[in-house]
């Protein structure tokens, strides 16, 4: 027996985007990552030079920068993990190899305006919605939430 189902009208459908790629823990790797990802958010409707790509680009170069420096072992890549919400929620995780150097907090005060290091996690904190780490069996992940805003993409 044959019976058909109608979808429901009242809910419309949840539509996710998942953008995922490993990389060579160097920094060219971090600056590709970066590149890559305002690629896609463009791919996803983010366009490129909006306040929205910037902010989300600024995220993940910061903690693909901070994966190759701080979470870097001989002979493993890191992950950008990218997850574009229906509804404009982005998620940007990047997993490293070293869980043993767990994610410092930021500083309370900012470093001094000569210092070279030190304002990442500033950024990251000050920019995105929500932020934090979790560890894995190998590693741990880094990530950070923002809302951006998406125009619909149409492909012909």
């Amino acid at each position: 027996m044959h019976t058909e189902t109608q979808p429901s009208a009242a809910q419309p459908p949840l539509t996710v985007r998942v953008f995922r790629q490993r990389f060579s823990a160097t920094r060219k790797a971090a600056r590709l990552a970066r590149l890559l990802a305002v690629h896609q958010f463009h791919e996803w409707g983010v366009p490129y030079g909006s306040d929205s790509s910037d902010v989300a680009a600024l995220i993940v170069a910061e903690l693909a920068a901070n994966a190759v420096t701080h979470g870097r072992v001989a002979g493993r890549d890191f992950e950008l993990r990218l997850v574009l919400e229906a509804g404009g929620l982005l998620r940007v995780e990047v997993t490293d190899a070293r869980a043993e150097r767990g994610l410092p907090a930021p500083p309370p005060n900012a470093p001094p305006p000569d210092a070279e290091t030190g304002r990442g996690l500033l950024l990251v904190e000050a920019l995105a919605e929500t932020w934090g780490v979790v560890d894995r069996q190998v590693g741990k992940t880094v990530w950070a939430t923002l809302r951006v805003t998406a125009r619909t993409v149409t492909r012909t």
